[in-house]
């Protein structure tokens, strides 16, 4: 089975190549990293990454860079902090607008009343139906807590 690398994936190795030939070694080694994380992921799943798959791979590497960040921060290493933040900004050029309160309360409503939810109890089915909608767009954590409060509203 020939492996082909996905839509984000290729976008990723071209810009990679361009900041390679422009001279821009911290770019490269920055879009180098999601490269690896998301040739991993083809990797370990075996099979053809969907764009879905290769956001959630570049959601997790977002999570990762912010929380490195912000140790980095709170132990006053604002070289690598400064790093961290650097990969942060070229990994969001890759990842979709992500969504205002506004769009995720309507997502929410929408999933709510598709699943014929009335308690907290039923969460579970609410984000299942809601987190495809909005992988890559919104924290799983913020989403949770929409869907928490409006159920139990």
């Amino acid at each position: 089975m020939t492996r082909v690398e996905g839509a984000v994936e290729s976008r990723i190795k071209a810009d990679s190549l361009a900041a390679l030939k422009a001279g821009d070694k911290r770019l490269v080694g920055a879009l180098r990293l999601y490269v690896a994380a998301l040739k991993k992921e083809r990797i370990d799943a075996r099979k053809d990454p969907s764009e879905a798959d290769e956001l959630a791979v570049l959601s997790r590497e977002r999570k990762r860079r912010q929380e490195s960040l912000e140790t980095y921060e709170a132990a006053g290493r604002d070289d690598l902090a400064d790093q961290e933040c650097f990969e942060l900004e070229a990994l969001e050029a890759y990842m979709p607008a992500g969504l205002s309160d506004d769009e995720l309360t309507v997502l929410v409503d929408e999933a709510v009343a598709a699943a014929g939810a009335t308690s907290p109890r039923e969460m579970g089915k609410v984000m299942a139906l809601l987190m495809p909608q909005v992988a890559g767009r919104a924290d799983g954590r913020a989403v949770s807590e929409a869907v928490r409060a409006r159920l139990s509203s």
